[in-house]
């Protein structure tokens, strides 16, 4: 499994926990992606932290929820994969499941949400969608 799946399925599990925050790894994918989550709502706020005495990193991330205590971040699908990649153009993003989820798509201006892309018009690798 690679990083972003990982980091992924840890946001998910930990707000279906109810949990309040959750570290993930860190890597510059994660936090690209974490930044296009925070933007569309679906997490509080992130943070790098780094251990003393050590090199390495891991990012603390605040999870949201609902007034009635129901996560945002209820799941998501990895779309591209590193043994079978999915380039779509700015008009052909697939639609995600619910109205409330989006696409994470890869670009040539960094990675944004397939709403900020379809404004932009830019097409390209469309990671994954989240819900």
């Amino acid at each position: 499994m690679d990083t972003l799946s990982n980091m992924l399925v840890m946001i998910k599990n930990a707000s279906m926990r109810f949990k309040e925050k959750v570290d993930v790894p860190y890597s510059k994918m994660n936090v690209a992606v974490l930044d296009v989550l925070k933007e569309e709502g679906f997490i509080g706020n992130y943070k790098v932290i780094k251990e003393p005495n050590s090199k390495k990193q891991f990012i603390r991330v605040t999870l949201k929820y609902t007034e009635d205590k129901t996560p945002l971040f209820l799941g998501f699908k990895r779309i591209s994969k590193s043994s079978r990649r999915i380039y779509r153009g700015y008009d052909e993003f697939p639609r995600v499941k619910t109205s409330f989820g989006i696409n994470i798509v890869s670009t040539s201006k960094g990675i944004m949400s397939s709403i900020k892309a379809k404004r932009e018009r830019i097409g390209g690798e469309v990671i994954c969608q989240v819900w």
